[in-house]
């Protein structure tokens, strides 16, 4: 990946508020996810039910572990950070510290490790894992293009990288502890 003008003042956004940028599965919102006043921010602008929770995404498992439990077992710890041929999302138990904004009423908080150039680039950049969620109102499509992102969120996103062709499928889900595929 070329890291271009565009690329650097996305991750000078995301470090303070609510990005638009293309995932490894399909396109979203994303901010830090140390950063509760993007997190409610997300929350706000999507409509979203503060029940549902989130996706942490990563470039590695390092910047998840502030969010999972740490007495998980090493075992379960190895699969999720072992890549994946297709994005897989995993449930795991969350910290206690864990802030609600994160999982909502759930009691596992799902993860996704990715190798995608440009959520490995903003996560070293930033040293944190990110908050991912759809580019859509809840109960709409997806935005597939930066003019249906503009219907839907005006010019209240800090900045927005256009959708790559292949944002398309979101990502398997999994329970880690009892390997139940939930999508």
């Amino acid at each position: 990946m070329i890291i271009n003008s565009k690329i650097k003042l996305a991750l000078h956004h995301l470090k303070i508020g609510v990005i638009a940028h293309p995932t490894d599965t399909i396109y979203g919102l994303g901010c830090l996810a140390n950063n509760p006043g993007a997190i409610q921010t997300i929350v706000n602008l999507k409509k979203r039910d503060i029940k549902k929770g989130f996706i942490l995404l990563a470039s590695n498992i390092s910047f998840l572990m502030p969010y999972i439990d740490s007495n998980m077992n090493s075992k379960l710890l190895k699969k999720l950070a072992k890549p994946t041929e297709t994005p897989t999302t995993y449930l795991v138990p969350k910290s206690e510290e864990l802030s609600p904004l994160l999982n909502g009423d759930n009691e596992l908080l799902a993860v996704r490790i990715t190798s995608d150039p440009l959520i490995t680039y903003f996560c070293e950049n930033t040293g944190s894992a990110l908050i991912s969620t759809s580019a859509n109102l809840q109960g709409r499509k997806v935005a597939s293009s930066t003019l249906e992102l503009k219907r839907y969120f005006g010019n209240d996103l800090a900045f927005e990288l256009p959708p790559n062709m292949y944002n398309s499928e979101p990502s398997k889900i999994i329970n880690l502890i009892t390997g139940e595929r939930l999508r």
